[in-house]
């Protein structure tokens, strides 16, 4: 029997803290947010019970979108309605959001100094090695047998070989892993899932027994509210750009095409970064490929969830693509950021507050997870393409025929050694790499190709 007495009701405005609290120190990716997360809020406050969290987490990780800031929106809905949830998740997002569009701008503004290129000199490589990592370690959860190994090197082959885009492979992975539950149900059991129950905390304030709050039950009425609700603003907005620049406007393209970016986010960013690289890179030319992978190393280095890597592709895009004109860079980059970060974010807030109450109904369902699993198989394949692609740009930056740069290549094995040898983390790896790569191209500037 517990001892320790249940925590008094949490105000709005003790959660608006918390959560505002949360979006500037959730650092470390997904894995590190959401153990941040489980502390704070099933450990130390216990304002929800670790089965509970669990559970949630669960739902989060079959959505598409990054699964701690939809599990943040979840129990911010959970305890005090959708003005909660919707709170949580801002709050998730926006801090990394004014970091990274002001690191954009210095970056733009700065980023030819020597001392900036030295430092992104010896990150590139690293990012390299970081992606290489993300495809080991979603393997190692998701390739249990032969037929997920065979989907990842399906999808590996597909990208690598005949460019086939994203969606397409992510919709044969989903058809592949629907049938398979029927055929073979073994096989496509989730990988990566988290179990139910666990150890226990204290009671909490939701709790194991605490019954379904009334606005989190399933109301027909409430579903459409949302989906309306959801309608309107992204037409709203999309309207907006459309009369202000027209269908093939920047920002409208921008809307359109991270919409379905934020539709395709299954297993999380590492896994959207090939697709936000064709589009916005091979496609729209909103930035070069270096660029690409500099955003992704301000991405690794801020707080929020990595996929906020899109604020800097969006920023840069409507910095480069003058979308105020040469006169007003700055507020073409931030406007553009905005408006990439709402239509990346705007379906995540939907799929909680319209999918909320029907996870006992969902949950555990094998043919509404077997898609996943094909799919995050499919995803292992496309992000080792990914790696790869990085690597050639790090180690023949002017391509083949112009010469190899040894010194990349060092720093790319050393952060691949401290990752999967000495399990370094994120930040501290970039700190070694930034300073490593501003002493060669301060002490040593003529270093580079051979």
């Amino acid at each position: 029997m517990d001892t320790v007495a249940a925590p008094s009701a949490v105000s709005f405005a003790q959660a608006f803290w918390f959560w505002l609290k949360l979006g500037f120190i959730s650092f470390g990716g997904p894995a590190g947010q959401i153990a941040i997360m489980h502390t704070e809020l099933v450990e130390r406050r216990r304002w929800i019970s670790e089965k509970r969290f669990l559970h949630a987490l669960n739902y989060c990780m079959v959505l598409p979108g990054p699964e701690a800031q939809q599990l943040a929106t979840y129990i911010g809905w959970l305890m005090h309605r959708s003005l909660g949830g919707i709170t949580a998740g801002a709050l998730f997002v926006l801090p990394s959001l004014f970091i990274l569009m002001a690191l954009s701008w210095v970056y733009l503004r700065f980023g030819e100094l020597p001392a900036v290129v030295g430092i992104f000199y010896g990150i590139k490589p690293a990012v390299a090695a970081l992606v290489l990592h993300a495809a080991h370690r979603i393997g190692s959860r998701a390739l249990k047998n032969g037929w997920m190994w065979g989907i990842a090197a399906a999808a590996f082959v597909a990208v690598f070989a005949i460019e086939a885009p994203f969606p397409l492979i992510v919709a044969v992975a989903a058809l592949i892993g629907y049938l398979g539950s029927r055929w073979a149900p073994g096989v496509f059991t989730l990988g990566g899932g988290h179990e139910e129950g666990g150890r226990r905390h204290g009671p909490a304030l939701i709790d194991d027994d605490t019954p379904t709050p009334e606005h989190a039950r399933w109301s027909r009425a409430f579903l459409i509210k949302v989906l309306l609700v959801g309608l309107v603003l992204w037409s709203g907005v999309m309207g907006a750009l459309l009369a202000f620049q027209g269908l093939h406007g920047t920002l409208a393209q921008m809307g359109l095409f991270f919409t379905k970016a934020a539709l395709l986010t299954f297993g999380g960013a590492y896994a959207v970064l090939p697709y936000v690289y064709q589009g916005a890179v091979e496609h729209h030319h909103w930035l070069s490929g270096p660029q690409m992978m500099d955003g992704l190393a301000l991405g690794e280095t801020t707080p929020g969830p990595l996929i906020m890597v899109v604020a800097f592709v969006g920023f840069v895009g409507g910095w480069t693509q003058q979308v105020f004109g040469a006169d007003a860079l700055w507020a073409g980059g931030v406007a553009a950021a905005t408006v990439v970060t709402f239509f990346t974010f705007l379906p995540s807030f939907i799929f909680i507050l319209a999918g909320g109450p029907l996870i006992e109904a969902t949950h555990g369902r094998l043919g509404f997870t077997a898609p996943l699993s094909a799919i995050t198989a499919a995803v292992v394949g496309v992000i080792l393409n990914l790696a790869l692609f990085f690597a050639h740009h790090v180690l023949w930056p002017a391509g083949f025929a112009r010469g190899f740069d040894p010194v990349s290549a060092v720093i790319m094995a050393g952060a691949a050694l401290a990752l999967f040898r000495f399990k370094l983390g994120v930040m501290p790896l970039l700190a070694v790499c930034a300073l490593v790569g501003l002493g060669v191209k301060l002490l040593l500037p003529n270093a580079g190709l051979l």
